[in-house]
């Protein structure tokens, strides 16, 4: 249970108007009543309610969602839909750009707990568990298992992996690079590798690697897909693991004179519509962006509604399909 201004009185032994003057700062206190109130606050770990409600238990109908890169496209797209789906409900969104920063996410979940959101949705992989319950507020998750009693909603990325390399094997290709980040576990990454690696197997053919981070520049992105292309001339077939990758590895195909699909060729992951609308020959796989969108926030109404309901499952698994365009 969240902890709330009376129990923050009681542990520091004063009166629930005492820890609201604290707080606000108004009227006089002796420093030794204050650091009493504090010590209570850190223990408990009880944020303030900055919007003030006055009734007790009333939802505030604002959700908080923490992403790792708002300007990457695919979770761009994955807000706006969410956003969407809220604001049809009456509720509103407090946007969170973690980026790669424990730190920074700490910061967010408190100032979420402050402003005491109903409910907060997570696809950041900075934190565990632990500091999510802390706050003590119903969770779902992106492409994060944080436990088997939080919600995960996710695109089949395995199955993912396997169409994206099973089109470039069907396309002709021999010598196929993955190009991503196979390493870091619990990132989705992972899962398109693996997918990856099985397709490969069970064709005969040997895997190749090129680690590209999520977290990595574009300049430094582009000088690793430069490096790839000139170091093995051989390779004729590329699945990067986004399609940010695909692109920047499309430019420096480009500048070398290497003929797309003729001598490469190269299929991305997310298959977002700001993508398909500017680069629309580019063979992807595409999530189900508004579907992820609508259930993320479906499910997250249910955990409000009933926070200890039990689960019959935690984990959601949503189709992805191949989009077959010039690059294949």
């Amino acid at each position: 249970m969240r902890p709330k201004l009376t129990d923050v009185a009681e542990k520091a032994g004063c009166s629930p108007t005492t820890v609201s003057r604290v707080i606000n700062n108004h009227g006089y206190i002796s420093q030794k009543t204050k650091d009493k109130v504090f010590a209570a606050m850190r223990e408990l770990n009880y944020q303030p309610n900055t919007l003030a409600r006055s009734l007790q238990g009333k939802q505030t109908k604002m959700i908080g969602m923490i992403v790792p890169n708002i300007t990457n496209p695919f979770f761009a797209e994955l807000v706006a839909g969410v956003e969407q789906t809220l604001a049809d409900d009456g509720y509103r969104l407090l946007l969170c750009d973690a980026d790669r920063d424990s730190d920074k996410e700490h910061r967010y979940l408190q100032m979420l707990e402050a402003n005491q959101v109903d409910g907060i949705i997570t696809g950041s992989h900075n934190l565990g568990l632990e500091e999510y319950q802390r706050v003590g507020l119903p969770i779902v998750s992106f492409d994060r298992d944080l436990s088997d009693k939080v919600p995960i909603v996710t695109s089949d990325n395995y199955h993912g992996g396997c169409l994206a390399t099973q089109a470039l094997i069907d396309a002709g290709c021999q010598d196929i690079y993955f190009v991503g980040n196979p390493s870091k576990t619990g990132n989705p990454t992972t899962k398109r590798f693996l997918g990856y690696m099985d397709t490969m197997a069970s064709a005969g053919l040997p895997s190749h690697t090129a680690r590209s981070a999520f977290y990595e520049s574009p300049l430094a992105k582009s000088m690793a897909m430069r490096e790839l292309l000139q170091s093995d001339r051989k390779l004729d077939g590329v699945f990067c693991s986004d399609d940010l990758t695909a692109i920047l590895l499309l430019k420096q195909a480009q500048r070398l004179g290497i003929r797309v699909p003729e001598d490469l060729k190269v299929i991305g992951f997310d298959g977002t519509k700001l993508v398909q609308t500017y680069l629309p020959e580019l063979a992807t796989i595409v999530q189900p962006i508004g579907d992820l969108a609508a259930l993320l926030v479906k499910l997250l109404y249910e955990r409000i509604a009933d926070p200890d309901k039990h689960l019959d499952k935690n984990s959601y698994v949503m189709p992805v399909k191949l989009l077959r365009n010039q690059t294949i």
